[in-house]
């Protein structure tokens, strides 16, 4: 039987602790938009490449980051009052 390398390899789901790592990382940060190479810097410790990627994913998929072109931007945002006004408001 030929199997690949890479049908040998187990995908690897992120840890809650290094989810909320991630979270806490991006939140902090200075910087409104950073790289993902920024963000690695700034990690209090490494995390495998195809595990951030799934982080990410997840953080956006829950509309707690916006990734563009630019880079990773932490959007989310507690203030129920601000939240109710944005779902409250009216388009121009």
């Amino acid at each position: 039987m030929n199997t690949t390398r890479s049908a040998s390899r187990s995908v690897r789901s992120p840890t809650l602790n290094t989810i909320i790592m991630v979270e806490n990382t991006l939140q902090n940060m200075d910087e409104s938009v950073v790289s993902l190479a920024e963000l690695k810097r700034h990690l209090p410790r490494q995390v495998n490449h195809n595990t951030l990627k799934i982080i990410l994913e997840y953080l956006e998929e829950s509309n707690k980051i916006a990734v563009s072109i630019k880079g990773i931007s932490w959007v989310y945002n507690r203030n129920r009052n601000l939240n109710k006004a944005i779902s409250n408001g009216f388009e121009i």
